[in-house]
């Protein structure tokens, strides 16, 4: 799929983005080009002691902002493909920075399919959250309309081949900002802080966010919203699989923090089909056959009303299943 392709990574310095460069430089020796844009120099300089050019000549590291649609279009020249994982994630700093998280998130976007729009690009993945479904916080309202610009880009592409498509999926297990580094380092101070002692999250490993990209590189028709089937967890189990001797005072959840989270909405259930590993969202209109598509991927629609959520979802992560799992793709030197 990659062999003699240039790829670009948005926010490429990220735990998703520097995964992703991992796998397609094992998976795809032969692939052109690499490119990882973001404005992090301290980021790129030690990711690029991960990835000396020496051994890997195909990657380079490009300056940039999402925000400056002139750099975005110079980046891109000669490039094939584009993962967009830039974003302004963290959801206090987003309620207390509100407009900043607006520039990064929507006008990035969209600066992103502009410019992939004038260039040769063929094909786009941005990245979701399931904090986009029905959103409560701004940094949700943002992915919201993040997804509905890449949905959208496909009704404006007139004689270009490019396909735009979306993949939205969980908390990454041990991804910068996520629970469980924050809870590993807190057991050194032996008090884990509960929000809400009924929480829930989903939960992905990095390589399964990484096979769900892959997948709709390969996969995408132009339109869809990606949705694994994985796991949830209670909050609670992960503080006991952490430091079942730590104290665990109840703290409150955060400014705009779900008690759980969703990924598809009854509103989405419509739209929504199950293609056996994954869920997919598609859009309203399209330029493709819905039969030709569902006949292709064995597509089955769900149930109006569908809903999926970290709450009642069928599959859940035990307090040994997340200790292995911590050890595995976390902290080689957690004990379990």
């Amino acid at each position: 799929m990659l062999k003699n392709k240039s790829i670009l990574i948005t926010g490429g310095t990220g735990s998703l983005g520097k995964a992703l460069t991992a796998h397609i430089l094992n998976a795809y020796p032969d692939i052109k080009k690499i490119i990882i844009f973001s404005r992090d120099e301290q980021k790129q300089f030690e990711m690029a002691q991960d990835f000396p050019i020496s051994q890997f000549p195909q990657i380079r590291f490009f300056i940039g902002d999402v925000r400056d649609e002139a750099r975005v279009k110079r980046a891109l020249k000669g490039i094939d493909y584009v993962i967009h994982a830039a974003a302004m994630k963290h959801v206090p700093i987003a309620e207390y920075n509100p407009m900043e998280c607006v520039k990064t998130n929507i006008m990035g976007a969209e600066n992103i399919i502009n410019a992939c729009l004038e260039t040769e690009v063929t094909r786009v993945v941005a990245l979701s959250t399931d904090k986009a479904a029905a959103p409560i916080n701004l940094y949700g309202a943002t992915k919201l309309a993040s997804d509905k610009l890449f949905v959208a880009a496909n009704n404006i592409t007139g004689w270009n081949p490019i396909k735009f498509s979306v993949v939205r999926y969980g908390n990454v297990m041990g991804s910068n900002g996520s629970v469980i580094p924050f809870f590993l380092k807190k057991k050194k101070e032996g008090v884990l802080p509960i929000t809400d002692p009924t929480m829930t999250r989903f939960n992905i490993s990095l390589q399964g966010g990484v096979d769900m990209v892959m997948h709709a590189l390969e996969h995408a028709w132009g339109g869809e919203i990606f949705v694994p089937k994985i796991p949830s967890y209670k909050i609670t189990d992960v503080a006991k699989a952490i430091g079942p001797e730590c104290e665990k005072p109840i703290v409150g959840i955060r400014p705009g923090e779900k008690i759980h989270e969703e990924m598809i909405t009854s509103s989405d259930s419509y739209y929504t089909y199950d293609l056996g590993k994954y869920y997919t969202i598609l859009p309203s209109t399209h330029k493709w056959k819905l039969e030709e598509y569902i006949s292709k991927f064995e597509a089955t629609k769900v149930k109006p009303g569908f809903q999926y959520n970290s709450a009642e979802n069928s599959e859940w992560e035990t307090v040994e299943d997340l200790r292995k799992l911590i050890k595995d793709h976390v902290d080689s030197t957690f004990e379990l």
